[in-house]
C-alpha cells in the first residue's frame, strides 16, 4: 500500500511513517500542510492519503478542505481523516460525498495500531471506515420529528456498526446474532429511513450518515 502522510505535528506524522514501513507499506510522502498535501498526490498518486483536519496557516478546515479536493479530482485515491475532537459539521461534509475510500477516526483511535491499520486498509481497499464515536455523535438525534426514533434499540446496534464501516459478518460476530438477523434489522433500517430503493454500499453507510446530514 502506499501512502500520504499529513499532519503538522512532525512527531505524529514521523511516528506513523515508521509504522507503516514497519508495516510493510510505502510512504510516498510526509507533508505538513495542505498545499504540500494536494501536490504530493498529484505527483504520486497513493492508494491513501491519511490527513488531519486542522493544518497550517489557520489550523481550522485545511485540511479537511483539501481532503474534499481530492475526493473530488481524485476519485480513486483513498482518504482517511483524523482530527483530535468530533467536529460533526466536517463529518457529515466529508461522509456525505462519494461512498468508496472514505474514513473517518479521532487521533486517539491511532495509538490502537490494530484498529488503525484496519481502518487504512479499508479505506485503501475502496471501503469505509469512522470511529464508533464520530458514528454515535452522528446519530444522537432524538427529537420526535427524527426518524432514528422509529428504530428499534437491535436496530440502532446494527445501524452503529454499518456505520463503522463493519460487515455483516462482523457485525453478526460482535453482537452474538447470526448474519440473517442482521440482513432483517438492517432492511428495517433502510425501510425506516427511506432508504430502501438505494442500492449498493452507500446504503450501508454513506446513505445513510447522508441522510442525518441533511
Amino acid at each position: 500500500m502506499r501512502v500520504i502522510l499529513a499532519d503538522d505535528s512532525t512527531l505524529l506524522r514521523e511516528g506513523l511513517a515508521r509504522l507503516l514501513a514497519d508495516e510493510g507499506h510505502e510512504v510516498a510522502a510526509a507533508v505538513a500542510d495542505a498545499g504540500a498535501l494536494l501536490a504530493a498526490v498529484a505527483e504520486q498518486r497513493p492508494d491513501v492519503a491519511v490527513v488531519d483536519v486542522r493544518m497550517p496557516p489557520t489550523h481550522t478546515d485545511e485540511g479537511l478542505r483539501a481532503a474534499l479536493e481530492i475526493r473530488r479530482r481524485w476519485p480513486d485515491v483513498g482518504v482517511l481523516v483524523l482530527s483530535q475532537y468530533v467536529e460533526k459539521r466536517y463529518a457529515t461534509e466529508l461522509l456525505t460525498g462519494p461512498a468508496d475510500g472514505v474514513g473517518y477516526l479521532l487521533k486517539d483511535r491511532v495509538v490502537r495500531v490494530e484498529e488503525f491499520l484496519d481502518a487504512l486498509e479499508r479505506v485503501a481497499a475502496g471501503g469505509a471506515a469512522f470511529d464508533p464515536e464520530v458514528v454515535r455523535r452522528l446519530l444522537a438525534r432524538t427529537t420526535h420529528t427524527d426518524p432514528l426514533a422509529r428504530l428499534t434499540p437491535r436496530e440502532r446496534e446494527v445501524l452503529d456498526h454499518m456505520a463503522q464501516g463493519q460487515t455483516n459478518a462482523s457485525i453478526a460476530a460482535q453482537l452474538h446474532i447470526s448474519q440473517s438477523a442482521v440482513e432483517k434489522h438492517a432492511n428495517a433500517v433502510f425501510d425506516k429511513l427511506g432508504l430502501s430503493h438505494t442500492t449498493g454500499y452507500s446504503r450501508r453507510v454513506l446513505a445513510v450518515l447522508r441522510y442525518l446530514g441533511s
